[in-house]
């Protein structure tokens, strides 16, 4: 495998993606690219407004033209959006150009970690717990397709940058 490819962290809001992903490009002298950061940048709005104004599918359009733009470039550490697994052909192109992995945790740590974070489109509406419940349970399927996972329940975004790392590694390894 190719030492310069892509490291991307995907998984659902709160597992912590972009405190690690900025761990490991620091760490690995590495470009770090947070993709709804990008989007929120490049449109000049929030993704809240996105999804309120031109609603959730062009959000998904937004991101699937900046997956194929990361894909295309090498040696980045990318924290992608929780839902960009919602997309099967977004996993694919991170796969084909990158070590991918996803990093889970506990709903009710995710609770903690969200709950007074007021830019999660996907939780304004209804319970947050109830809604987290049933986010995690409608991408279940998707984040476990992914053969490289971190439970970040109980670890601090240092020690789950020290396990993708060495995930990486590994793969770069037998690759």
């Amino acid at each position: 495998m190719d030492d310069k490819k892509n490291i991307v962290l995907v998984g659902f809001m709160g597992t912590g993606k972009t405190a690690t992903a900025k761990i490991v490009a620091r760490r690995l002298e590495r470009e770090f690219v947070d993709m709804d950061a990008t989007i929120e940048q490049r449109t000049n709005r929030t993704i809240s407004e996105i999804f309120h104004t031109d609603g959730e599918p062009s959000f998904r359009a937004m991101e699937r033209a900046l997956v194929q733009e990361l894909s295309a470039r090498n040696n980045l550490v990318v924290a992608a959006g929780g839902g960009v697994v919602i997309n099967e052909q977004n996993v694919l192109d991170f796969n084909r150009t990158g070590v991918v992995v996803c990093l889970n945790a506990a709903p009710q740590t995710i609770l903690k970690r969200v709950k007074h974070d007021d830019k999660r489109p996907l939780l304004e509406e209804g319970d947050k717990a109830c809604r987290i419940m049933d986010l995690l349970e409608s991408r279940r399927a998707l984040y476990g397709a992914i053969p490289y996972q971190v439970d970040t329940t109980y670890m601090t975004p240092e020690t789950a940058a020290d396990r993708v790392i060495e995930i990486y590694e590994n793969a770069a390894r037998s690759g």
